[in-house]
């Protein structure tokens, strides 16, 4: 492997495409009992809409098309291809911004966002708020490919990209991410506090562990402790399987498109406890791209393996005190609380917003933007 930085576009052959679609043709769906709902998981009836949704309409071609659109690179950091986009400000003094993704999103997740944090000049925002933007494909996720070895916890994909932004001779930088991303984004100021000038997540930070004194929270925090433990009760069952199980889920993954899309759907689909699935519903062409870079890659498994590795330091991680400054955007959903996070994090700015939802990019892409100016505006 070279330590060059290639470009990259995505050019998926035909016949690939082909393949998905004959093997949506081909889905054995599941039965369910009359008025489970999404008691049991991912309803049947839900499942089957989205199968011919993506069989008859979905428009592979189009999505591919808007990720182009963005800048798209690849390199090999520690034995592991690793791809990213990376899109440049047109303002000479934008501060670059490496933006970090989750399971089981991908940086299609930031394609909205893109724009205005790069060109705020363009999008009614004040110039001097522009980014830089570098957004990678985690390694071992989507255009990354599937991980070569074992043991890509935390610590060593915040490594990898503290060596991308080196290699693109970005000395001083910001990090920001949800989910996995916002743990990475973490750590990569843990490692370099000299070179990260600030982290941004939303939500993820300040989850509760262990007992609680509820008379010590407010009240929206006492409604989000009920949700996290809501989410623990019902709704965890994916992340202790790949933790414990990783390979076995993935014969089934990396064998079926509908089966990939439920596993995922289910994530996606879980902002609304109650599952009305309302108005922050995340659209189906982005669910569906998502669950396409990880098929069209088979990194089913190899993510999935996040969940194993990530144990080796993640609470180690979570124990040791970051200094570097840190603002949380909590979204309904995010279970973050304000008190924990202070804990371990130099916390200098904490939002929390009535819309929007755990994949914020999309969901809330103009609060998301707004918080991310508004965190980065006295750090620059």
């Amino acid at each position: 492997m070279t330590s060059e930085i290639r470009p990259f576009r995505l050019e998926i052959d035909q016949a690939r495409l082909d393949d998905v679609k004959e093997r949506l043709v081909r889905t054995r769906f599941p039965d369910q009992p009359d008025g489970a709902g999404w008691d049991y998981g991912v309803p049947a009836g839900y499942l089957r809409e989205r199968v011919d949704y993506w069989r008859d309409q979905y428009d592979w071609r189009a999505q591919e098309a808007l990720l182009n659109g963005l800048p798209q690179f690849v390199t090999a950091i520690d034995g592991q291809h690793v791809h990213f986009a990376h899109v440049r400000s047109p303002e000479p003094d934008a501060v670059p911004l490496l933006m970090t993704h989750g399971w089981p999103s991908s940086p299609a997740e930031f394609l909205e966002v893109a724009a205005p944090l790069t060109n705020p000049r363009a999008h009614g925002g004040d110039p001097a708020d522009a980014f830089h933007l570098v957004l990678p494909s985690l390694p071992g996720t989507g255009l990354s490919g599937p991980a070569r070895d074992t043991g890509w916890n935390i610590r060593r994909i915040a490594s990898v990209l503290a060596e991308l932004m080196r290699r693109l001779d970005y000395e001083r930088y910001g990090a920001q991410g949800g989910d996995w991303g916002a743990k990475i984004s973490r750590e990569l100021g843990l490692i370099c506090p000299d070179k990260v000038i600030g982290v941004h997540a939303n939500g993820t930070l300040g989850t509760p562990v262990g007992e609680i004194d509820p008379r010590n929270l407010t009240e929206a925090e006492r409604e989000r402790l009920a949700a996290a433990d809501l989410f623990r009760r019902e709704r965890l069952g994916y992340a202790m399987i790949q933790r414990t199980r990783p390979q076995t889920v993935a014969a089934a993954l990396l064998d079926s498109p509908a089966g990939l899309l439920a596993w995922h759907a289910d994530l996606f689909e879980w902002f609304d406890p109650e599952q009305e699935l309302g108005p922050d519903r995340l659209p189906a062409d982005y669910i569906l791209t998502s669950v396409m870079l990880y098929w069209l890659t088979a990194t089913a498994a190899s993510a999935a393996r996040l969940y194993h590795d990530a144990e080796d330091n993640a609470w180690a991680a979570a124990r040791q005190r970051s200094s570097v400054p840190t603002g949380v955007a909590i979204f309904p959903t995010d279970t973050g609380i304000r008190a924990f996070a202070e804990q371990e994090n130099n916390i200098v700015r904490w939002s929390e917003y009535s819309r929007g939802g755990h994949f914020a990019a999309r969901q809330a892409p103009d609060l998301l933007v707004g918080d991310v100016r508004e965190f980065f505006r006295p750090l620059r």
